[in-house]
């Protein structure tokens, strides 16, 4: 059941994605690819929430199968890392190394710090 849960989450994770891509793809007046960067920060942040919240929790299995259902099956479809390292290539081709590798650093380090605040939160909820 848990697989079937996470293979929907999974689903609704993408879904998401194209949805909340093509949304800022209609604002988005910049020649970057804005969504994905937003894309891969909340979901960065909403998977250090998650992370957050049942670091201390004890490892029972419900808690193990609602983490994999949201962490694995939610946050991978939503979240696209093959996305962001297409589009900063094409950025380096485009526009240039420094826009590509910009772009690309910009991307991780929103991240990685949006893990951090989601996990911070996480921990004050928790």
């Amino acid at each position: 059941m848990t697989t079937l849960l996470i293979a929907l989450a999974g689903g609704a994770g993408a879904l998401t994605r194209f949805v909340t891509d093509g949304a800022i793809a209609r604002r988005n007046r910049l020649r970057m690819p804005v969504g994905t960067v937003v894309i891969n920060v909340t979901g960065s942040f909403l998977l250090g929430l998650l992370t957050g919240l049942f670091a201390l929790s004890s490892a029972d299995s419900s808690g193990a199968a609602v983490k994999a259902i949201i962490g694995t099956g939610f946050c991978g479809g939503y979240t696209t890392f093959s996305t962001a390292s297409v589009e900063s290539m094409r950025l380096w081709l485009a526009e240039g190394r420094g826009t590509g590798i910009g772009y690309a650093a910009t991307t991780l380090v929103l991240g990685v710090a949006a893990a951090a605040a989601g996990i911070g939160v996480g921990h004050l909820l928790g």
